[in-house]
Formats: structure tokens, C-alpha cells, sequence
């Protein structure tokens, strides 16, 4: 006598249909790359700098200007020189700060 197979096919069949789960899209919201883009990137395209071209984020003009850490860039953002818009706590958060600065430490050598 067989055995009916319809019930395992149909048990595999919707295993198979349903797909592998969706993997999670990166948090924008403290994602440096999407933050440092949304509020760097036009005056820092590249890691450079459109008002003072002296002041890039590449590491060795980073350290020259004495910003060697990411606490230091998070001061930088919160309390610039002139031409820089300042970035305060409404307008990015420590933890978004903090993930722009980690993004420009990796990112511009």
C-alpha cells in the first residue's frame, strides 16, 4: 500500500515558497556613511573640504589641525570655525555624531 505524499510536499512546497527571511536594512539613522552624507557631503565631497581646501578629513591634515580622535571631530561638529555649519544635539545626536566621526577616521586617509 503507498503512502500519500501530499502531505510532506505540501509541508516542503511552503518552505520553499516562503524564502529566506529578509535581511535588516542598515539603521540610516546612525549609519555614518548615510549621516555623512546627508549633512557633510557638500562641503566634503571625497574628504576634502569646498571652504578651506587646507582642512580636509584626511587623516595626516586631520592631525595636523589637532583632530586625532573621534571625540575630537565630535567637538569640531558641535562647535566648528567659521564657515562650518555647527551640527548640535537637535540636529545630530551624540550617537550620530560619533558614527560620522568613526565613518571619517576609516574612511579618509
Amino acid at each position: 500500500m503507498k503512502k500519500p505524499l501530499f502531505t510532506p510536499f505540501c509541508i516542503l512546497a511552503g518552505f520553499a515558497l516562503s524564502g529566506a527571511p529578509a535581511l535588516a536594512a542598515p539603521d540610516s539613522k546612525n549609519d555614518g556613511k548615510a549621516l555623512f552624507e546627508q549633512h557633510c557631503q557638500a562641503c566634503h565631497a571625497g574628504g576634502g573640504n569646498t571652504m578651506n581646501p587646507a582642512k580636509t578629513l584626511k587623516k595626516k591634515e586631520l592631525q595636523a589641525n589637532g583632530i586625532k580622535t573621534r571625540d575630537d571631530i565630535i567637538k569640531v561638529v558641535r562647535n566648528p570655525g567659521p564657515g562650518m555649519t555647527p551640527f548640535d544635539q537637535n540636529t545630530l545626536s551624540d550617537q550620530q555624531a560619533g558614527a560620522i566621526a568613526d565613518y571619517v577616521l576609516k574612511s579618509f586617509k
